[in-house]
C-alpha cells in the first residue's frame, strides 16, 4: 500500500520528551501511536531476544548476544547486590543501636496464672551518623529495586532469568546471617 501522500511531521513522544519524526495517517507496524522509528512497541509477553532490547535508557540497546551476556552477568549482579545490600543494611541497624529498655509486660499463664514477660526495645538517634548512612543506603536499595523492577519490565527472558537468578543467588549467599528471633519463653519447640 502506498502511503506516499502521507507528510511528515513530528510527534512527541510524552515519556521521554523526544521528538520522533513519522507519518501522519495509519501505522502498519503494530507500534501504538504511529511509527516511532521502531523503538516505541512494547513487548508484552516473555521473549527470548538479543536485538534491539532497550535497558533502562535510550542510550542502552543490546543489539547481539555478546551484549546480552553482558548484560545477563550485569543484571546478575546487581540483584546479587541488592540482596547484600538489604542485609548489609539489617547488620549495621543491628550494631548502630544505641538505647536498650527493657520492659516487662503481664501474659497469660497455665491455670489462669499471670507471667512477666521481659522485651528488650532497641532504637536509635534520629540526628547520627549511622542514621544518616542508613537513609543514603535506604535510597541506594529503592533505586536498585526500581532498575530491577523496570528491567523485568522489559519482558525479555534473559533478562528476568538474570534478575531471579541473582536475587535468588544474592538470598543464598547473605541471607543465614539474617537476624534470627528466638522466643526463649516459647515451649512448643
Amino acid at each position: 500500500m502506498d502511503h506516499s501522500h502521507h507528510r511528515a511531521m513530528n510527534v512527541t513522544d510524552p515519556h521521554a520528551g523526544h521528538v520522533h519524526p513519522t507519518t501522519a495517517g495509519h501505522d502498519h507496524s503494530g507500534n501504538m501511536g504511529g511509527s516511532m522509528g521502531g523503538s516505541m512497541h512494547m513487548q508484552m509477553t516473555f521473549y527470548f531476544g538479543y536485538e534491539n532490547v532497550d535497558l533502562l535508557f535510550s542510550g542502552l540497546v543490546i543489539n547481539s548476544a555478546g551484549e546480552m551476556a553482558g548484560a545477563f552477568v550485569a543484571v546478575f549482579l546487581l540483584a546479587l547486590f541488592y540482596e547484600g545490600l538489604k542485609i548489609g543494611r539489617e547488620s549495621l541497624l543491628r550494631k548502630s543501636q544505641v538505647s536498650i529498655r527493657y520492659n516487662s509486660m503481664p501474659v497469660p499463664g497455665p491455670n489462669g496464672t499471670t507471667l512477666m514477660e521481659t522485651h528488650k526495645t532497641v532504637g536509635q538517634q534520629m540526628l547520627s551518623f549511622p542514621h544518616v548512612i542508613q537513609t543514603i543506603l535506604h535510597v541506594v536499595q529503592v533505586v536498585i529495586s526500581y532498575f530491577l523492577m523496570l528491567i523485568f519490565m522489559t519482558y525479555n527472558a534473559y533478562l528476568c532469568i538474570a534478575v531471579a537468578a541473582g536475587a535468588g543467588t544474592g538470598y543464598f549467599l547473605f541471607s543465614w546471617k539474617k537476624a534470627v528471633v528466638v522466643d526463649i519463653t516459647e515451649h512448643c519447640h
